[in-house]
């Protein structure tokens, strides 16, 4: 496996959306592709959908120990 320097991603604005690009290992590339394949979807939403549950995980765990610390829970 070639090697290539860490780029940045890239990140557009287009609009209300925006566009990220970036640099992505070749064997990783093929468990999504797998894995988007398996649900239907294309690599693009897989990954997309993806990070918006862990984001989604981190709020919700965000606010419940807030609420827990609100409440005195330990």
């Amino acid at each position: 496996m070639t090697r290539h320097p860490r780029a940045p991603p890239t990140l557009v604005s287009m609009g209300t959306t925006s566009v990220l690009s970036l640099r992505i290992d070749g064997e990783l590339l093929e468990r999504l592709r797998h894995r988007a394949a398996k649900r239907g979807m294309s690599v693009q939403d897989y990954v997309i959908r993806t990070l918006m549950r862990d984001d989604f995980d981190e709020r919700f765990q965000a606010a419940v120990e807030e609420t827990e610390r609100f409440y005195g829970v330990t």
